[in-house]
């Protein structure tokens, strides 16, 4: 009878544990797709056994590159009925231009993110050549792809939508149809509630490393820009940081925001390295 006593109780522990943790979704990155979540998830279940997890099997390998507004719109869609079924919340953890699809969410919906894990993602935009803008434009650089980009038909492109160029900001407030906007760094009618939906997150986990190899400055990782010297300005000199632009300073003030550095690390294999995992991830999934 006591053993039955013991042997119930476990178990009423184990649903308890099984049940208290939030589901976790994963949105990959460009010219990847959901398959890359496969380690993530693993040690999740280790760690949090009967955790739910979710992948956005949408926009994956070429139509990755599609405009991010349009993968906002679709994906955001998606995430509000999952949002429904769990009304305590869940958690995002988003790899690379996924980390700037899960933003404009954020942004854009009334959300109940409780934390938002931002794995290599260009918070601060892209100043350098990636896979992707060598595939799309091979005959273009670095310094004059603006004249691609900022266009509206190089805005039909996600990569012209993450793209901030420090010596062509006039370009850049002109036609960036994403990065601008969901910077709140030209004025729109939407931009309070892009300001109050962002500060709802309870944790924002930015992390990125020196080894990064793509994001450009890897610093973008953790909201940090190039200026037109190609100085590195880190988040707290930013203008969205110092004027709280979009309710960054707002949660960094509340002690919501959390930096994880992490050297010896190339962009494409966050997501598979598990003391990434058990240093800046593990520790915030509730």
């Amino acid at each position: 009878m006591l053993f039955l006593r013991i042997s119930l109780l476990v178990l009423l522990h184990q649903l308890h544990l099984s049940q208290s943790y939030k589901p976790v979704v994963f949105m990959h990155g460009v010219f990847s797709s959901g398959e890359k979540a496969k380690h993530i998830f693993q040690w999740i279940n280790e760690s949090h056994p009967g955790t739910d997890t979710f992948t956005v099997n949408m926009y994956e390998n070429k139509k990755s590159i599609t405009n991010l507004n349009k993968q906002v719109t679709k994906i955001g869609a998606w995430m509000i009925e999952l949002m429904k079924k769990y009304k305590d919340g869940i958690n995002l953890i988003c790899f690379s231009q996924g980390g700037q699809v899960c933003r404009g969410i954020i942004e854009r919906m009334d959300h109940n993110v409780h934390t938002f894990i931002s794995l290599s993602a260009p918070q601060g935009g892209q100043f350098g050549l990636t896979l992707a803008l060598t595939k799309l434009f091979p005959k273009w650089v670095r310094d004059n792809i603006y004249e691609v980009l900022y266009t509206k038909g190089g805005q039909k492109f996600s990569v012209g939508n993450i793209w901030n160029d420090p010596r062509h900001q006039d370009r850049y407030k002109e036609f960036s149809e994403y990065l601008a906007v969901i910077n709140n760094d030209r004025t729109h009618n939407r931009s309070q509630e892009y300001k109050s939906n962002f500060a709802k997150l309870k944790k924002l986990v930015l992390i990125g490393g020196p080894d990064d190899g793509v994001i450009a400055p890897w610093q973008s990782s953790q909201f940090g820009v190039f200026d037109e010297k190609l100085n590195v300005h880190n988040m707290s000199e930013t203008s969205w940081f110092k004027d709280d632009l979009f309710g960054l300073r707002t949660l960094y003030s509340r002690g919501n925001v959390v930096t994880c550095t992490f050297p010896g690390v190339h962009h494409t294999f966050w997501h598979s390295t598990k003391p990434v995992f058990d240093k800046c991830i593990l520790p915030y999934l509730t």
